[in-house]
């Protein structure tokens, strides 16, 4: 009976290919994997500033306003007061989630006219649109937009 290398003609061929399959398997799915995490934790990024912006943009609108009502000023007055303070909030919070004022869409609504009145209620609702990472710069519209809303109930006070 003949042998064609023996034994150990068979295993030498195989030496060292099982890393390199592994390799090769791992970067081609790891790939992949990271490129997923990575794009949920932007939009998850986004999500809570969207939550945080509502939540806060409407918060500082109703105390800005209710504040210059309780120093005299007009209901005008207080208007453009809670706008200017809603405006501060917008920035501080977005500059926390490392977003730019440009990402988002913020729109202030009231419930009743005039807007400060007691009971009434102020509602913002918030778009933030995230460019997916690594594909922005060559698909410039691949982009994901994140919506949330959020009110604040106007104090009662003594003008």
């Amino acid at each position: 009976m003949a042998r064609w290398g023996g034994r150990h003609a068979a295993v030498r061929g195989d030496d060292g290919s099982a890393v390199v399959e592994f390799i090769f398997l791992a970067v081609v799915l790891m790939i992949p994997v990271v490129y997923l995490v990575l794009t949920l934790a932007r939009v998850q990024e986004a999500a809570f500033a969207a939550e945080a912006v509502a939540r806060d943009v409407s918060r500082a609108a109703v105390v800005g306003g209710v504040d210059a009502l309780q120093h005299g000023s007009t209901y005008s007055q207080a208007q453009g007061a809670g706008r200017d303070r809603a405006n501060a909030a917008l920035a501080t919070t977005l500059s926390d989630f490392h977003l730019d004022a440009s990402d988002a869409v913020v729109d202030l609504e009231c419930s009743a006219d005039p807007c400060l009145t007691p009971g009434s209620d102020i509602t913002v609702a918030v778009s933030i649109e995230v460019s997916l990472p690594g594909i922005g710069a060559l698909v410039p519209r691949a982009r994901i937009s994140v919506h949330s809303s959020g009110s604040s109930p106007v104090d009662g006070y003594l003008p």
